[in-house]
């Protein structure tokens, strides 16, 4: 059996977590109960890495120690969770994948893009997602929501260059692949944001039921 992997990425205030609940919801409604995850955590130990990635630190973080802590993350996430989950069949969403290393770390941090496709197919093999949304919103926009919901954790205290970076990194790769990526205007209202996602939960619950 193999399962179906879907992803949701996107800048700080795109309104991912709001999202995939939606869709998880619409999911369960059809009969399918996916399973939940994130990125960095997913697994006791990997949400431990994550603590340690979002934290304001004395000593600065060095770029590599945090690209390399992402994909420690991800290795342990993917062969204890996702992978397993996949085998049996399953959907399962995550907030956050590699794309999101390639945003932050390449385009945010601007370390060289060989080197994560390096670490990617270490880390992963040929896995990739079947699916992956990207919910896009101008950064003063998604700057904004983030400043309200709850204090700015250590990506998020990242001037405003970084986070044009960012979006300019996932617009890029979602061009590039038109048959995986979705580009979804988060900036809409929410309702209008998720009829524009009803599409895509119809095309994972066809390949869901094979």
């Amino acid at each position: 059996m193999t399962g179906v992997f879907v992803t949701l990425e996107g800048p700080e205030g795109a309104g991912k977590s709001t999202n995939l609940a939606y869709i998880a919801a619409a999911l369960r409604a059809a009969g399918c109960e996916p399973l939940l995850t994130r990125e960095p955590g997913g697994t006791p130990i990997a949400e431990q890495i994550r603590g340690l990635l979002l934290a304001h630190h004395d000593e600065p973080m060095d770029d590599d120690a945090e690209l390399l802590l992402v994909f420690a993350a991800r290795a342990q996430h993917l062969n204890r969770v996702i992978r397993p989950a996949l085998a049996t069949g399953r959907v399962v969403i995550s907030d956050r994948f590699t794309d999101a290393t390639y945003a932050y770390q390449g385009g945010g941090r601007g370390i060289d893009l060989t080197r994560i496709a390096a670490l990617e197919h270490w880390t992963q093999g040929d896995l990739r997602p079947d699916l992956t949304l990207v919910l896009d919103v101008p950064v003063e926009v998604g700057m904004t929501r983030a400043r309200a919901r709850s204090a700015l954790d250590r990506f998020e205290s990242e001037q405003q260059s970084f986070f044009e970076a960012v979006r300019s990194s996932y617009l890029s790769r979602a061009e590039l692949a038109p048959e995986r990526y979705v580009i979804v205007d988060a900036s809409a209202d929410l309702d209008q944001v998720q009829q524009r996602l009803q599409p895509f939960i119809d095309q994972v619950l066809e390949r869901w039921r094979g």
